[in-house]
Order: C-alpha cells, then sequence, then structure tokens
C-alpha cells in the first residue's frame, strides 16, 4: 500500500506528457506485480478504487487527469490500426518488428497505439483485466469519468471513426492491382468494394441521428454486415486463382491483412453496438494486449505468410516428383538404366573435379569454378534424361504427403495402406538410382583413369591425392556429419526449384515467351512457342541443378574463410572420388584398412544424403498439406508391418 500512496500523491494531471503517461504505466506496473497471481491483481485494482474514493481531493486529480488523456491522446489509432503493417508490404512489416525489438519506445506520443504497448506489455495484463467483474468496470468508468454520458459518447465517435478508417483501408487493398485483376469478376461479389463508403456513411448517419429510428439502424447494419461478408466471398475467389498461376509473400501477406481487417471491423462493430460498452471496451483493450505480444514475433510473421507459398512450392516438387517414383517393373529397369547413365557423366565430373582443384586457384574462385562445373554436369544429366539419385527424395517426399491428405476420412485404413505403397515404391527407387549411379560411376571413372594413364603415362589424380581423398572420406573423419549436411543442402536446392518455378508461373513468362513481340520477332512464333513449353517443363530442373552446384562448390569456401569448414558429402561424386583414389594407388591399397573404411562410409553417405533430404522435405509437405496432426503411429506401424511381412517390396518390384 505504500506504493499505492506513493502512486497517489505522484498524480499530477498538469505534468508534462510524458510524465501522465509515465504515471499511467507505473500504476500498471503496480497492479501487475510479481504476476503470479490474476486474483491478486483484481484486488490491488479494487485497493486503488477504494484508495481514490477516500480521498476526494486525490479522485478530483484522477478525473482531471482522465479528461486530458482522453482530449490529448488518440484511441482511434489503438482501435483501427493496431496490430497491422503501416504498409501493405512484408518487408515493411518484418522491419517495422525489428524496430520494435531493438528500439525502445518513448511515453512522450499522443498515439495510444504507441503508448499502449509500454502501459501493457505482458499477457498477463490481459489476464487481469479478463478477470475484472461487471460491477469493478462500472464503478472504475464512475471514478475515471466527471461525465460518463459525454464520455460514453467520445469512445462510441471513437469507434464509429475507427470503423470509417478500417473500412477505408479494406477498399484501398481491394482496388490494388495485384488484388483486383485476380478476383473473379463472374461473382456476384466482385463489385462489393465499391459500396463500402456509402455503407459506413449510412450507419453513421443512422446511430448518431438526434431522432434514432432503430427499424433504420438496423437496416444499416445488416447491410454493412452483408456488404463486408461479400468483399470476403471476393478475397476467397483471389485464393482459387492463386491455386492455378502461383503465388507471392508479399501477396499472401496483403490477403491476410485484408481478410484480418474484415475480422477488425466485426469487432468493432461489435462494441460500438455492444449495451455494456465498458465491458467491451475493457475486452477490446484485452485483446489488443495479446495482438501486441503476436506482434512481436518474426517467426510468426514468416511462417504465417509463407504457409501458402510452402504449399505451392511442395506442391510444384509433388508433381515434379511423381516421375522419380516407379511402380513396375518397366519402370524400375528405366529407373536403374536413367540412374547408370547419371553416373557415367558423374565420373566425367569427378574427372573436372580434380582438374580445377588441381590448377590451385584461391579458394572462392576453385569453389565457384566447381560450381559452374557441377551446374553444367548436373543440367547435362537433366536434358539427357539421366538420374542422379540424390536429388529425388526432396522432389518425392511432398508427393508422398499429397497422399495423406483424407486420412482423416472415413477410408483410413485405405490411405494408410495406399501411403505404405508409395513408400516401398519410394524406397526401391532410390535402391535403383543409387546403385545405378555407384554401380556406374566406378567402371566409368576406372576407364577414364586407364584411358588417362595411356595417353599421358599416369593416373588421374596423384598418390598424395589419393591420400588425400582418402583421408576426406574415412569413415573415422567427420564424413557422416557433412553427409547429413549435404541432404540439407539437397532439401534446399529442392525448395529453390519449387520457389523459381512458382515465380516463374506467377510472373507468365512462358506466356511472354510464346507472345511477346520482341521474341517472337527474333525467334519466330513457332520457335517462341517451343522455347516456351521447354522452359516451362524445365524450369524447376534447371534452377534446383544451378543452385545445388554453387552451393556445393561454394559453401566450402565461404565457411572455410569463416572457420567452419563445412564440406559437402554426395555420394555419388564421393564414390567417383574414391574410384579415382584406388585406381591411383592399385590393388595393394585394397590391403589396408584406409580405402576399407572409406568404401564403408559410402553406403552411409548415401543414406544421409538421402534420408535428411526426404525428412525435411516430407515435414514441410505435410505442414503445406495441413496433415501435421496425422497419427504417426499407425503409419510407422503399417510400415513395420510391410516391412516384416513383404520385406523384398522395399527393393525389388
Amino acid at each position: 500500500m505504500k506504493d499505492l500512496a506513493s502512486l497517489l500523491k505522484a498524480l499530477n494531471p498538469d505534468a508534462d506528457m510524458a510524465l501522465r503517461h509515465v504515471w499511467l504505466i507505473k500504476l500498471f506496473e503496480w497492479i501487475r506485480g510479481d504476476q503470479t497471481s490474476v486474483p491478486a491483481a483484481v484486488s490491488r485494482v479494487q485497493s486503488f478504487m477504494d484508495a481514490v474514493e477516500m480521498q476526494p481531493e486525490v479522485h478530483a486529480r484522477l478525473q482531471a487527469w482522465w479528461q486530458t488523456l482522453m482530449q490529448t491522446v488518440d484511441i482511434t489509432t489503438l482501435l483501427a490500426d493496431f496490430g497491422f503493417a503501416p504498409r501493405t508490404a512484408f518487408v515493411s512489416e518484418l522491419a517495422e518488428r525489428l524496430r520494435r525489438k531493438l528500439l525502445p519506445g518513448t511515453p512522450e506520443t499522443t498515439d495510444a497505439s504507441e503508448l499502449f504497448p509500454l502501459v501493457a506489455p505482458t499477457r498477463f495484463d490481459a489476464q487481469w483485466m479478463g478477470a475484472l467483474e461487471e460491477a469493478q468496470i462500472s464503478r472504475l468508468t464512475q471514478l475515471l469519468s466527471a461525465s460518463p454520458q459525454i464520455d460514453a459518447l467520445h469512445w462510441q465517435y471513437s469507434l464509429m471513426d475507427a470503423l470509417t478508417y478500417c473500412t477505408a483501408q479494406i477498399r484501398a487493398t481491394g482496388f490494388a492491382p495485384e488484388l483486383r485483376l485476380r478476383m473473379n469478376r463472374a461473382t456476384p461479389h466482385a463489385r462489393a468494394f465499391h459500396a463500402l463508403p456509402a455503407d459506413i456513411d449510412e450507419l453513421r448517419n443512422a446511430f448518431f441521428k438526434p431522432d434514432r429510428d432503430e427499424a433504420q439502424l438496423q437496416s444499416a447494419i445488416a447491410q454493412y454486415r452483408e456488404r463486408l461478408d461479400a468483399c470476403r466471398q471476393a478475397v476467397n475467389s483471389i485464393y482459387i486463382h492463386l491455386e492455378d498461376h502461383g503465388i507471392s509473400v508479399g501477396m499472401v501477406f496483403r490477403l491476410r491483412q485484408l481478410r484480418e481487417r474484415i475480422l477488425r471491423v466485426r469487432e468493432l462493430l461489435d462494441s460500438l453496438l455492444s449495451p455494456k460498452p465498458a465491458m467491451a471496451a475493457v475486452k477490446l483493450l484485452g485483446r489488443r494486449v495479446i495482438m501486441a505480444q503476436e506482434g512481436k514475433s518474426i517467426g510468426a510473421l514468416i511462417s504465417a505468410n509463407s504457409t501458402l507459398l510452402s504449399a505451392k512450392m511442395a506442391e510444384r516438387s509433388a508433381e515434379t516428383g511423381e516421375t522419380y517414383i516407379t511402380r513396375t517393373r518397366e519402370e524400375y529397369r528405366e529407373m536403374l538404366g536413367k540412374a547408370m547413365g547419371g553416373g557415367a557423366v558423374t565420373a566425367f565430373t569427378t574427372l573436372l573435379k580434380f582438374m580445377i582443384v588441381g590448377i590451385g586457384l584461391s579458394a572462392f574462385w576453385s569453389g565457384f569454378w566447381a560450381g559452374v562445373m557441377y551446374s553444367a554436369s548436373f543440367i547435362l544429366i537433366q536434358l539427357l534424361h539421366f538420374t542422379l539419385a540424390t536429388k529425388q527424395p526432396a522432389m518425392t517426399a511432398p508427393a508422398m504427403a499429397a497422399k495423406l491428405k483424407d486420412l482423416g476420412a472415413a477410408d483410413a485404413a485405405n490411405t494408410i495402406e495406399a501411403f505404405v505403397d508409395e513408400v516401398t515404391h519410394l524406397v526401391r527407387s532410390q535402391v535403383a538410382a543409387v546403385f545405378g549411379n555407384v554401380f556406374m560411376v566406378v567402371p566409368a571413372v576406372l576407364l577414364i583413369n586407364t584411358l588417362i594413364q595411356l595417353l599421358l603415362g599416369r593416373p588421374m589424380i596423384s598418390a598424395t591425392e589419393a591420400h588425400h581423398v582418402l583421408e576426406t572420406l574415412t569413415l573415422l573423419g567427420p564424413t557422416l556429419l557433412w553427409a547429413g549436411f549435404t541432404g540439407g543442402i539437397l532439401f534446399a536446392a529442392s525448395m529453390i526449384a519449387g520457389w523459381t518455378e512458382n515465380w516463374f508461373v506467377l510472373h507468365h513468362l512462358d506466356s511472354a515467351m510464346r507472345h511477346n513481340p520482341r521474341i517472337t520477332t527474333v525467334l519466330g512464333s513457332e520457335r517462341a512457342a517451343r522455347w516456351s513449353i521447354f522452359m516451362r517443363d524445365n524450369i524447376s530442373g534447371f534452377a534446383s541443378n544451378i543452385a545445388l552446384g554453387f552451393m556445393l562448390g561454394l559453401i566450402p569456401a565461404f565457411t572455410g574463410f569463416f572457420g567452419l569448414e563445412l564440406e559437402a558429402r554426395h555420394v555419388t561424386l564421393s564414390t567417383g572420388q574414391l574410384a579415382a583414389a584406388g585406381a591411383s594407388l592399385g590393388l595393394e591399397a585394397l590391403r589396408h584398412w584406409p580405402i576399407w573404411s572409406c568404401i564403408i562410409a559410402i553406403p552411409l553417405i548415401g543414406a544421409l544424403n538421402l534420408g535428411v533430404s526426404f525428412y525435411l522435405a516430407f515435414r514441410l509437405a505435410l505442414q503445406a498439406h495441413n496433415v501435421s496432426n496425422l497419427d504417426r503411429a499407425r503409419i510407422r506401424t503399417a510400415i513395420w508391418e510391410r516391412l516384416r511381412s513383404h520385406p523384398r517390396s522395399f527393393f525389388m518390384p
């Protein structure tokens, strides 16, 4: 109580703005206490009211302070704009949240949306506000206001102003070209945004009319609510368009802001029409406390606004991933042949890698040209319709997760059975791909080494380089850690592929290539059409291969600069390097442990490459398809049962 006495003594309605607001901040600090008990905080509010009532002079100062607060602080911004980005752009909101996290706020402000987070900065404030009883809130209202009717009218005008501002924001966002052009114009809701200003004006006139006509007011309210619902329907039609024409984080951000504005209008309208305005005001302020806490989270902002983009990237990857899953003997043999072709190309990649290292460039330029070489090699594999095994899991995982969309349906057992079938198809597809790559890269490297030996009289690499290869691939070193890290690189490359394809579709680049006059003048209409189809079919693969190539080449160089020394361990490339080292050292090397340590590491590298990339992609796909709360125990049980009963199905069709 000593602190309360000091607070009441410091109350000065004639003080500077900052000091008046600091007093309010300290009052809330006193009410919160140690934030361990909501009843204790409510009890302190009761004590505050009792102390004020017992001291008429303090009561008069409190009412004067409250009147000054109402006259100097604009509460409309807290009601209408609090929780929304100052600009309808994701990057701007991200920067604003960083600013709020890093820079302190000031109580010297007339903006209630800036003052409120300083006054009520914790979720505990929402808890004790929500615990206040109606009688306590009514009593507090009487203590604060010398003229409750005038303050109630001021509150209603503030709410109506907030409704007007929110309505203007909704209308402006609805007219934004990137949204308006994507709305379904065939629906009756397409022009709903046009009439919003007239509806809010009619509501304002009916509500504040001296001789209020209740029937007219209810009609205006009903019309306004119907118009908002029509706007919501128009916004929903945009999501359907995005399913077919691509999506961007900026667009998702605008849509989320628009939908939340519509919800804010409904909240404000309910408060305006509430028969208990004081109770409605306290509940509204309590929600603002929660909103302030949620508005601090950068992770929540990124997660909420990237969900749709992640879903679209996963769907793009799922479309590509279907081609990597074999279901019949013919497809299995075809996959094996494609993988062998990929292994043969990787043998030449191994040769080029050693040639680049042998030049002796600086770390960056060695990594850069290695990245160029890797990218060109992977693109060649793509254009020849061959397969690189480790690229498959990040693409096939979304295709598999799509099978789980209907797990909650009545035929969940059949859905799980179908998913287990996909697991067996995927595993044996990966086995075929890895086996084909490794089976072919070894003899191809040995053949290249023999040709070099005949032409130049020396092996592909020297004995010193061969020993270095064994040291880097040995099972006793960080090889397995790097293999898992490489799985993350493979997943990142697949996400870049999905994002690039989505970006390509979003900006209609295939249509631009087919119809743009400057392009058709140079290429001709038929060739431009062929090129547009070619790029639409291959843009994802190009992006994935180029990204993967440069990450494999440059990540060791960049991390080495900072002393982290992160390395990539790709199963096919590692096998090629090991084959070159073995050819250089000869059969004698097989009699020693170091080379066997590397041979044992190869299948483990492959398993980690595949497993980590598949796990990350599968988790993303589950989230994108809203199936993250599945009963995974049933799925695991079904997979183990299939493994026990038909183990051969995981390896051979």
